[in-house]
């Protein structure tokens, strides 16, 4: 496989040097995967930031992985319609919502390397909401005792245990 790189989108009140972007760089960087984290703090709308990800990664030479979190996940998944990642590591992904701008409820082809990572106790999208797509997609899904910003120390460990093993069969 060719040099794979990781594309990091942030979530609406968050921005591209977040905590868990940054642990989740952090582990990529260690196996030698190159890492972009986008701004999209400019962008009005979640369809203003597909763009800016799709323009994103078809500058990238080689493979990529795409990283979500919340508004990040779901920009992630859209922007697959249009592009070929060969993963997703999708966390409290705000999908299946009745909120402007979240109206997808199908994204098309997704890649078969696809892991969701959710809090059980996720106020802002309801753990039922992630359960269902995961279902739908056959992804892999690991559900935390969290909220919606998976950023305690306990999950963030497990994020970057699951995102390690991801990558470990990426690069395999």
């Amino acid at each position: 496989m060719a040099t794979l790189h990781v594309v990091c989108s942030h979530g609406q009140e968050s921005g591209p040097t977040g905590t868990k972007i940054d642990r989740l760089s952090a582990v990529a960087r260690a196996r030698g995967v190159g890492v972009d984290s986008l701004d999209y703090r400019a962008d009005k709308t979640p369809l203003d930031r597909v763009a800016r990800l799709v323009a994103h990664a078809r500058t990238l030479a080689g493979p990529f992985v795409l990283v979500g979190s919340s508004m990040g996940a779901y920009v992630s998944l859209v922007a697959c319609r249009q592009l070929r990642p060969v993963a997703l590591f999708l966390m409290a992904p705000a999908v299946l919502l009745d909120a402007p701008g979240l109206e997808e409820r199908v994204f098309g082809e997704l890649p078969r390397d696809l892991v969701v990572v959710h809090g059980w106790g996720d106020e802002v999208v309801p753990v039922e909401r992630a359960l269902r797509f995961a279902q739908a997609e056959r992804a892999e899904l690991t559900l935390l005792d969290a909220g919606h910003r998976l950023n305690d120390e306990r999950s963030l460990a497990l994020l970057c245990e699951r995102f390690d093993a991801q990558l470990t069969r990426l690069l395999g």
